[in-house]
């Protein structure tokens, strides 16, 4: 039996030659865990590929619902009310209470002919709004016959900063919302001109006002009707996913001073752009959702 000073000298004996054999034995090993390694993380990235790529096809082609409004103020959207300066919510005719947009007029003694918009902030011209509304109460003292449960949302409008102080409404398309009086027919997402014509089988519209084809909604129940605003080409009104009323060309009437002032500003009378804004007109509206989709051009 060796004694334990000569196996300790055969082990140091040994060292070099061990250093020799598991050097490069531990440099094979760790290239060869070094290529599973790669190999692994290729495979994992090529089985994460296809699923990355199922979800493009979930996205909307033409954009998504935008929210206009917040449910909760009226960020974002600026009062101008006929005899009151742009930014004037006179007598809170238009507020948020309920997680609704209210248009009311308790603050008033009579309605005097005070109409009044509620403009968002930015200009549009390709895109789709779609609105909830619901006609509530009774219409205002004073306000005239034909506003009873008369409402509406302008499209391609001007700007508030240009609208006069006694000016009643803005130059615009306006989509007009009537609520049935639970007797005689009553269409809504009709179409009224202020300041403006439109082309209709190609023949210019100077009528003010131009009834869709839809069925007639009494009660106090909520509508949702749709546009669809395509710049100058075409302009469409939608309930229920069905049409009610097309037309195209949608411009200035340069019969109207106004708006003749304003097609001079513009460089022309069609119009491609502008703004939009929910009404004020003697009868009390709620308003639940106003959203938008942008589309392309």
């Amino acid at each position: 039996m060796p004694s334990t000073r000569k196996l300790i000298d055969w082990d140091t004996e040994k060292q070099p030659l061990r250093g020799a054999i598991l050097g490069p034995l531990m440099i094979v090993v760790a290239v060869i865990l070094g290529t599973l390694l790669v190999s692994t993380g290729s495979l994992e990235a090529k089985k994460q590929a296809p699923a990355a790529a199922e979800t493009k096809p979930e996205a909307k082609s033409e954009g998504e619902w935008i929210q206009l409004f917040n449910g909760k103020d009226l960020t974002g959207w600026t009062p101008k009310i006929r005899y009151h300066e742009a930014g004037d919510n006179f007598a809170n005719t238009f507020r948020v209470e309920d997680g609704l947009l209210k248009v009311r007029y308790d603050g008033y003694d009579k309605f005097n002919e005070t109409f009044g918009h509620l403009f968002y902030k930015d200009k549009l011209s390709h895109y789709k709004l779609r609105i909830e509304y619901r006609f509530v109460g009774d219409q205002c003292p004073g306000g005239p016959g034909w506003a009873t449960r008369n409402s509406g949302a302008m499209l391609h409008g001007e700007e508030p900063s240009t609208m006069s102080k006694d000016q009643d409404f803005p130059a615009s398309i306006e989509v007009q919302f009537l609520g049935g009086n639970g007797k005689a027919d009553r269409t809504t997402a009709n179409l009224c001109t202020p300041g403006t014509n439109v082309v209709m089988n190609d023949k210019l519209i100077t009528q003010h006002c131009t009834n869709s084809k839809s069925k007639t909604y009494h009660g106090d129940g909520w509508v949702t009707v749709e546009m669809e605003v395509r710049g100058s080409k075409v302009i469409r009104h939608l309930i229920d996913g069905e049409e009610v009323l097309s037309y195209d060309k949608p411009q200035l009437d340069d019969r109207d001073p106004h708006a003749k002032e304003l097609a001079a500003k513009n460089g022309g009378l069609l119009l491609e752009e502008g703004t939009i804004s929910l009404q004020s007109e003697s009868h009390p509206i709620d308003f639940r959702k106003v959203e938008i989709m942008k589309l392309e051009p």
